[in-house]
């Protein structure tokens, strides 16, 4: 039986090889043959339907024979063959290799060298051989049983054809006859026997690479291409570089309907399976440039729901565990793109740990503005412990594009210092508040970067919604992963205020417990809306809603109390002092607990209480129960008040005027709103003799008013407040000024020698980024 007059095999029938198919039909041997090695009938009907996992390497049998061919049927046929050599041999992506090259195996056998690949078997014999036809010869593998020759055999016809497809489409010459190739490449690996990852992964790869080096395809070409390589892509990930070619198409062409056609089963296997964006960063780029295109559509938005919704599925529960971290980091993913721009030009910026230590590296920029007056003199050792007390920062971040003021305002005793040691880096809010000075600060993106970041925060705002997904999605929140700049941006944190007031409405504890610090020493949600920090724009709204859920819950513990007493005494006492009925209870439990341990500090918090009318029942009822809290009051008003920060004139008159205050000797209303008006109320405190007014509104009519009647005023800081000479020179009537800041001020040269003769008492005194300077 001449075998070279037929090709038998066990490959499915639509595998071709050039212009011919590798495995042909069964082909009887002719009348009167001696009966020897002959085809395998079973591996070419293909009946059982069996699959063979990939082979990349194995040890198998190995017989040369180099004869012409028309002498190789007589010697199939002959009784015994040539002796038989055991090899351990690699398919390598070029050749057959061994991996002791001697022997029959002392040179690889190139797969292009291979002319043909059949079965062969032996009647009456227990032999699973592979025949391989290369020029001038025939190369034998014989396997231990039939299921083993099967896997080389289709495992060697799968390389061989990879490794001319490889070939065929690095030079493509006409676009027309690579579709064909690539729609060949990709039937084949459908209706491959063979089941393992590679199989759709080598195709995928292959186009991948052909893409990458012939850039200037046409769109119709693009569109082509894709729609050839879509049913790989069902369930496989896109390769690294076809990830890049995906995106570009998705840029150049957002309403192809490629996108919706094709893209949207990838993006969803890609939401539901990927386990690690670090490990494949291109397959988030397009997830994130997916969405964005679903969001250039006409129906914008609405499409884009319409796409979470079907992440999640028609249930209350959804069935993919990976589908909402794998958004969440997409989501976050493209909001820190948006703000890329900012934070690739933090240069000279101070690190974090830089920010808490007050240090600054030396810069060409304008340089900070002192954090608080000289104090050699003993007399001024007050004021030094009253600025100690609101523990002011102030630095500035800035870049080419962005000039953030941050400093930190607390009203907490030395008895309620922070737990944060001095290494560690400072919370959230030391980086980001911002001073009134400074409430002209804006960050303007671009329009592209601007629909960015309008579209992720809906993704959010649409995964809040879902209650299955709202616990996870605050846990992955809780850490805050959001660039500085992101939060110093007034439009990202009113958009996202949306997600945390879910949080905080949410009755489950294990959500709204996620808008508190994810550790001890950071700061949360609940600082970074709290009045004061830079995300707050509805006066502690959210901030009241928070403490009340809070509180509702197991929280209503000294610990929490506490945490409240050390971080945000100054925001609920101003929301106290404003009638919320919450922060009157707060203010309460704190009496209550013993939690305050400084006496002035009592002593506000009750004048706070007593200036509302709620706030005056409840402090009532808690005296009732606790009769020492009357005696505490009797003694007299406190000697040392800070203003939260944010408290406007009003607040100021409505706490004045609720008890007596004829013991206050030092009144801090550091960044606070209030303006010249409030002067009427300082004029009646008689004991004041230190006042500190930096960064607020207040002007040339309130400093008149002061320099008439608090006569025995010591300490006055004028800092970043828009009073000008015509104010400045009404202080010379205060002989009793021995400290003065006038820094950042619209004074005069002339108006600071006169103020240096006209105040002998004046010891110390700053000028600095004055005409006087």
């Amino acid at each position: 039986m001449d075998l070279t007059s037929s090709s038998g095999g066990g490959g499915d029938p639509r595998q071709i090889e050039e212009t011919k198919p590798l495995l042909g039909g069964d082909v009887p041997a002719p009348e009167g043959t001696k009966m020897g090695a002959v085809p395998c009938r079973r591996a070419l009907l293909l009946c059982n339907g069996m699959r063979y996992k990939l082979l990349q390497e194995g040890d198998i049998q190995v017989c040369v024979i180099r004869h012409p061919r028309t002498f190789l049927s007589k010697i199939l046929t002959s009784k015994f063959l040539r002796r038989w050599e055991p090899h351990h041999l690699t398919l390598a992506d070029n050749s057959l290799a061994s991996a002791t090259p001697t022997g029959y195996m002392e040179n690889s056998v190139s797969y292009s060298a291979i002319e043909d690949v059949q079965l062969l078997s032996w009647e009456n014999a227990p032999k699973y051989c592979l025949q391989l036809t290369v020029p001038g010869g025939t190369v034998l593998l014989q396997a231990a049983n039939s299921y083993l020759r099967d896997q080389w055999f289709h495992s060697l016809q799968w390389k061989k054809k990879i490794y001319k497809y490889k070939k065929v489409l690095s030079n493509p010459s006409r676009w027309e006859v690579v579709l064909k190739e690539i729609r060949t490449l990709v039937d084949m690996a459908l209706t491959s026997p063979l089941q393992d990852d590679s199989i759709n992964q080598a195709p995928l790869e292959i186009v991948s690479k052909l893409l990458s080096e012939n850039t200037n395809l046409t769109t119709q070409e693009h569109e082509n291409i894709i729609v050839a390589i879509a049913p790989l892509l069902e369930n496989n990930h896109p390769p690294p570089d076809l990830c890049e070619f995906f995106c570009k198409h998705c840029r150049e062409r957002p309403r192809s309907m490629v996108v919706i056609e094709v893209f949207t089963p990838v993006v969803q296997r890609i939401l539901k399976h990927n386990m690690d964006f670090g490990k494949c960063p291109r397959l988030r780029l397009f997830t994130q440039e997916y969405i964005l295109a679903l969001n250039e559509l006409n129906a914008g938005m609405e499409v884009v729901k319409k796409f979470i919704q079907s992440m999640h599925g028609p249930t209350g529960h959804c069935p993919h565990p990976r589908v909402l971290p794998n958004l969440v980091a997409v989501c976050l993913a493209a909001i820190y793109s948006c703000y890329e721009e900012f934070i690739n030009s933090r240069d000279n910026s101070p690190s974090l740990k830089e920010i808490r230590n007050g240090c600054q590296q030396p810069c060409d920029r304008k340089p900070t503005l002192p954090l608080r007056l000289l104090h050699p003199s003993p007399d001024l050792v007050s004021q030094e412990a009253t600025l100690s007390e609101a523990r002011l920062k102030s630095v500035v971040v800035a870049s080419s594009e962005i000039h953030v003021e941050v400093e930190h305002t607390s009203t907490a005793k030395p008895a309620l210092t922070a737990s944060a040691g001095n290494d560690s880096e400072p919370n959230l809010i030391d980086c980001l508040m911002v001073s009134p000075a400074c409430s002209t600060m804006s960050i303007e993106l671009g329009p592209q970067a601007d629909r960015t970041l309008g579209c992720y925060v809906e993704i959010l705002k649409l995964l809040s919604d879902y209650d299955d997904w709202r616990p996870s999605l605050a846990s992955l929140l809780q850490p805050i992963p959001f660039p500085k700049e992101a939060l110093a941006h007034e439009k990202f944190t009113q958009e996202l205020k949306y997600v945390i007031q879910r949080f905080a409405e949410d009755p489950r504890q294990e959500v709204h417990s996620c808008l508190l610090s994810v550790r001890a020493g950071k700061d949360g949600w609940f600082q970074l809306y709290s009045p004061g920090g830079v995300a707050c724009d509805d006066d502690g709204e959210l901030f009241a809603s928070m403490v009340h859920i809070l509180m509702g819950s197991c929280y209503k513990t000294k610990k929490f109390l506490l945490s409240l007493a050390e971080n945000k005494l100054g925001p609920c006492m101003l929301l106290a002092l404003r009638g919320n009925q919450t922060m009157v209870e707060i203010l309460c439990l704190m009496l209550e607990y013993n939690i305050i341990d400084n006496n002035d500090t009592q002593l506000q918090i009750i004048s706070t209480l007593e200036s509302t009318g709620v706030g005056k029942r409840m402090y009532e009822q808690l005296c009732d129960r606790q009769r020492e809290l009357k005696e505490l009051q009797r003694k007299g008003g406190p000697t040392r008040l800070t203003l939260p920060s944010k408290s406007t004139d009003a607040d100021l008159a409505r706490l004045l005027s609720s008890g007596s205050f004829g013991n206050l000797e030092n009144l801090s209303l550091a960044f606070t709103n209030v303006t010249s008006a409030c002067a009427e109320h300082l004029i009646k405190l008689p004991s004041l003799k230190q006042l500190n007014l930096w960064s607020t509104q207040f002007g040339d009519a309130g400093l008149r008013l002061l320099s008439e009647h608090l006569t025995m005023l010591q300490v006055l800081n004028l800092c970043e407040t828009p009073v000008t000479d015509a104010g400045l020179l009404a202080l010379s009537s205060m002989k009793s000024l021995c400290s003065l800041n006038m820094n950042s001020t619209k004074l005069s040269a002339d108006t600071y020698e006169d103020l240096k003769a006209k105040l002998p008492n004046l010891k110390e005194v700053d000028v600095r980024y004055t005409e006087a300077w």
